[in-house]
C-alpha cells in the first residue's frame, strides 16, 4: 500500500503538472503527501563575486524564496480542495545540492514524483529524476510536462526484459497494479527468433495477484525501445507506464541508460521507474 508520498514542486512555473498529479494519486490511494519546494541559490564561481553586485545575488535569492513559498501554498490550497492529508516544506539550496538532498529525503516515502524534464526550463528537473531514481532506493513517478489529467490507472503497460531492475519496478508498482483494470507486460525484441517464451512466468505471477494481465511482445528492428515502447502504449492508450529505470556508474555519479533517457526525452504518459 502507498501511504507516504512526496512531490517535488516546480517553483518556476504557476501550473506544476507534477503537483497536481500527486495530489490525485494521494487522493486515489488515501496517502499521506508531502510537498517540496526547493529555493535554489545561485551558484557562482569565487572568481565572479567580484563582478557581481550583491544586490542583484540578494534580489535572485528572494525571487527564490518567494517563488518558492507560492508553489507551496499553491500546492496546499489543491490538496485541501481534493481532501488530501499534506504538509509542506520550502528547503533552500545551492542548485548542485538540491537533487540529491531531494533523493535523501525520498528515502523516507514509498513513492516520489517528479515532474519531466522539459526542454530550455530552467528548473533542474533532469537532477531530480535522477537523485530519485538512483539516490533514493523508491520509487519515483516521472510526471510528464504536458499532462493535465489525473491519475488513471486502467490499462497499464509493464515493460519486461527478465532483469532485476524491471522485476524491481513491477514489484514496487503493486499497489498501483492492484487498482487497475487491465496490465499488459510488455517485451521488446530485436526480431532474433528464441525457443524459448519470455515473459510466461512473470505473467503468471501477476495472474496469481488476481490481475487481468496479458502478454504481449512487439519487434523493434527500425526503432530504438524507447521509442518502440512509447509508440506501443501510445497506440494502446495506455494510461500508465511501468519499468526499471536503466543507467551504469561512472565513479560516483550514475548516467541513465538509452531507453531510460529515451523514455524521459519523449515520455507522454507518467511512469513509474525503479532501479
Amino acid at each position: 500500500m502507498l501511504k507516504d508520498i512526496v512531490v517535488n514542486l516546480t517553483p518556476s512555473q504557476p501550473r506544476d503538472p507534477a503537483a497536481d498529479f500527486a495530489i490525485s494519486l494521494a487522493g486515489q490511494c488515501g496517502a499521506h503527501l508531502t510537498g517540496l519546494a526547493f529555493a535554489l541559490e545561485p551558484a557562482i564561481p569565487a572568481g565572479a563575486m567580484g563582478g557581481i553586485a550583491g544586490d542583484v545575488i540578494d534580489r535572485a535569492v528572494a525571487e527564490a524564496q518567494q517563488q518558492a513559498k507560492d508553489a507551496v501554498t499553491r500546492f496546499e490550497a489543491a490538496a485541501n480542495k481534493q481532501g488530501v492529508l499534506s504538509e509542506k516544506q520550502v528547503i533552500t539550496a545551492l542548485v548542485a545540492d538540491a537533487a540529491n538532498r531531494f533523493g535523501q529525503i525520498a528515502r523516507h516515502f514509498d513513492l516520489s514524483v517528479v515532474l519531466q524534464p522539459e526542454p530550455d526550463s530552467i528548473a533542474p528537473n533532469d537532477l531530480f529524476v535522477e537523485s530519485a531514481l538512483f539516490g533514493s532506493g523508491r520509487p519515483v513517478v516521472v510526471v510528464p510536462y504536458i499532462q493535465r489529467d489525473a491519475v488513471k490507472l486502467d490499462h497499464v503497460v509493464c515493460c519486461w526484459d527478465g532483469s532485476a531492475t524491471a522485476a524491481r519496478a513491477i514489484g514496487d508498482a503493486a499497489p498501483l497494479l492492484a487498482m487497475s483494470k487491465r496490465v499488459e507486460l510488455l517485451i521488446v525484441t530485436t526480431g532474433e527468433k528464441s525457443d524459448e517464451e519470455p515473459g510466461a512466468d512473470m505473467a503468471t505471477h501477476l495472474a496469481r495477484h488476481k490481475l487481468n494481465v496479458t502478454l504481449q511482445r512487439i519487434t523493434a528492428t527500425d526503432i530504438d525501445v524507447g521509442n518502440a515502447i512509447l509508440s506501443y502504449a501510445a497506440d494502446r492508450a495506455a494510461d500508465f507506464l511501468v519499468m526499471g529505470g536503466y543507467g551504469h556508474s561512472r565513479w560516483r555519479e550514475f548516467l541513465l541508460g538509452g531507453a531510460t533517457r529515451q523514455i524521459l526525452a519523449s515520455m507522454t504518459l507518467p511512469t513509474l521507474m525503479s532501479h
